[in-house]
C-alpha cells in the first residue's frame, strides 16, 4: 500500500462537474492498492496517516497530526501510485490489486480512517476526478506499507 500525503490549506475534488468532497486545512491523500495489501496492513496505514506529525506546533516543528489540529482529510484513490516505473519509459502496473479487490479494499481504508477522525472526505473510487488544493510549505510525504 502507497499513501502520498500531502498538507494543504484546502482540497476539493470534482466528478463530472460536482464537487463530491472537500476540506479546508488537513491533508490530502492520494492512495494506491497493491496485491499484497490486506486488511492488518489498510489498519496500520490508517492509524498512520490519522497520527503523521505534519503540522507545525508553536515553536514551528512538525509535532501535530490532523488528528491534533482537527483538520480534515480528503482520501483519493491512484492506482498509478502502485505503478512500477524502475524500468523503460512505460509503467508496469503489475502490483496494482485488480479492480474489483482494489475497490474493497479502499473502501475498508476510508471505513477505518472514518473510525479513527470524523473529518474524512473522498473521491470516486475509478471516476475520471478534478483534484484541487493549495498546497501548504509544500509538505509532501510517500508513506508505504
Amino acid at each position: 500500500m502507497k499513501v502520498l500525503m500531502q498538507r494543504v490549506k484546502h482540497a476539493s475534488v470534482v466528478v463530472e462537474g460536482d464537487t463530491i468532497g472537500e476540506i479546508s486545512q488537513g491533508i490530502l491523500i492520494f492512495v494506491g492498492i497493491e496485491k499484497h495489501d490486506t486488511p492488518e496492513i489498510l489498519e496500520r496505514m490508517a492509524k498512520k496517516v490519522i497520527s503523521y506529525r505534519v503540522f507545525s506546533d508553536d515553536q514551528g516543528k512538525m509535532n501535530l497530526s490532523v488528528s491534533d489540529i482537527g483538520g480534515g482529510v480528503l482520501a483519493i484513490s491512484q492506482f498509478t501510485l502502485a505503478a512500477d516505473t524502475r524500468k523503460g519509459l512505460r509503467p508496469s502496473f503489475s502490483s496494482a490489486a485488480p479492480p474489483d479487490s482494489a475497490q474493497d479494499l479502499y473502501q475498508q481504508f476510508i471505513n477505518r480512517l472514518l473510525l479513527l477522525h470524523p473529518h474524512i472526505a473522498q473521491g470516486s473510487f475509478g471516476a475520471d476526478m478534478k483534484v484541487s488544493l493549495l498546497n501548504d510549505g509544500p509538505v509532501t510525504f510517500m508513506l508505504e506499507m
